[in-house]
């Protein structure tokens, strides 16, 4: 496991990068999935205004102006938190930033160079706004694409989406939220993505509504930028073990120093009761026969990790001792061998994502390509939920999960919506500014 990108470049190049400490493996992949989502968007919205099915709207906007004195203040309290814990994060004590989460979250940072950036910053939006000043600023309207607002849904979705995972996470994992409110709050593991999708997706919808363009022709293109970022972000939870894994693979066993070998059913019951106070404190399960498993050996042409795998140096130090782990601030792997969920969900995220990619352009009917997604996107996840460890419900005499109910959700959703559109296909087929 690599929590951080210093362990990843030590092991894959053996450098060691101190700085990289402070680069969260997870985020690191969420930062790309953001990005990937975002060029994808743009061009999907260039496509679609090409086609004249998305239009524009118009916009004053004042030419000349120098910087105002909001613009100045906005632009010095950027550059001073950039300064005051960014740059004071890879400058401070080593004692300070041993957990970096907890350093941006808290009051600590570096005074002197927060307000150096911060006057920088401010500086800078002045030169620039004095650098276009006219003796007369004026007045004019411009044409703004959805293209154009690209960096702003995405700024939106992102910190509603965030909002949306950890409330949604925070609501599945109640007991431990009420034991860390803070804590759970703060942290970036523990993220539920249908709680960022439902989330993002109402801001996103409000703020389409706002700038007076196609809804239905937005959420078709960005469907094929959700489901590739989805699988992207998948990649930095197997990558730094951040607790979205699988049930116990009963059919292998750990040994001390964290390989995972085969072993026959008398042997695996006899490690899970081994551990069984860690599955207790975990899922209150109360002897090995609880405990969610399954047997399944791995084919001979397939790695054992894809189907058994302990996270060793996981993110969130969750599990039992790694022997030999010494000095080191993630010394833990899960007490079994568990499914690597996070690889098979960025397997299927790719493949929807192909499938969505390559159908998009014949799908005339705006909103058809996003019902499409919302119909694959709960298959893949109602399938996995059956393999995934997650906290379970009590609905109507049924014990489903959190995300079982929603991926059911959004399956049922999807096929509605699909027939609803079908049914007035001749009305959506040029559906723009609706």
């Amino acid at each position: 496991m690599y929590p951080n990108l210093y362990y990843a470049f030590k092991d894959l190049f053996n450098i060691e990068l101190g700085f990289l400490h402070f680069v969260n493996s997870f985020g690191f992949f969420v930062a790309i999935a953001f990005l990937t989502a975002a060029y994808l968007l743009y061009k999907e919205l260039e496509r679609k205004e090409k086609e004249g099915r998305i239009g524009f709207t118009t916009q004053k906007v004042v030419i000349g102006k120098p910087a105002s004195t909001t613009e100045l203040v906005i632009n010095f309290i950027w550059g001073f938190l950039f300064g005051y814990k960014i740059i004071g994060l890879f400058i401070a004590d080593k004692s300070q930033v041993a957990d970096p989460q907890a350093f941006i979250f808290s009051i600590q940072g570096n005074l002197l160079t927060g307000l150096i950036a911060g006057a920088l910053f401010a500086y800078t939006k002045y030169a620039e706004k004095k650098k276009q000043a006219l003796p007369s600023p004026k007045e004019e309207m411009r044409k703004v694409w959805p293209k154009d607002r690209v960096g702003d849904m995405l700024m939106l979705a992102a910190l509603f989406g965030f909002l949306g995972a950890k409330l949604f996470h925070n609501f599945e994992n109640w007991d431990e939220f009420v034991q860390d409110p803070i804590g759970s709050l703060f942290s970036f593991s523990g993220l539920t993505f249908y709680g960022g999708l439902i989330c993002a997706g109402i801001a996103i919808y409000y703020y389409s509504r706002k700038h007076k363009f196609s809804f239905r022709e937005l959420c078709d293109a960005i469907a094929p930028a959700l489901i590739i970022a989805y699988a992207i972000g998948r990649i930095g939870c197997q990558v730094s073990g951040d607790g979205d894994w699988g049930i116990v693979n009963a059919a292998y066993v750990n040994t001390p120093d964290g390989k995972v070998v085969k072993a026959d059913s008398a042997t695996a019951m006899a490690s899970i009761e081994k551990n069984i106070n860690y599955y207790y404190r975990q899922f209150r399960d109360t002897s090995a026969v609880q405990v969610q498993k399954k047997f399944v050996e791995a084919p001979s042409f397939l790695p054992t990790w894809m189907v058994a795998y302990n996270f060793p140096n996981n993110v969130i130090s969750e599990g039992v001792k790694l022997e030999g782990c010494e000095g080191e601030q993630y010394c833990s792997q899960l007490p079994m061998p568990v499914f690597p969920t996070a690889f098979y969900e960025t397997i299927m995220g790719f493949i929807i994502f192909l499938i969505l990619w390559a159908i998009r352009k014949r799908v005339k009917i705006a909103g058809m390509l996003f019902a499409i997604y919302l119909i694959l996107n709960g298959l893949e996840r109602f399938t996995i939920e059956k393999i995934r460890v997650n906290n379970k419900m009590h609905l109507l005499g049924f014990n489903p999960t959190q995300a079982e109910v929603i991926s059911l959700s959004l399956v049922v959703i999807g096929l509605v919506l699909a027939f609803v559109l079908w049914k007035r296909k001749d009305q959506n087929v040029t559906a723009t500014k609706k």
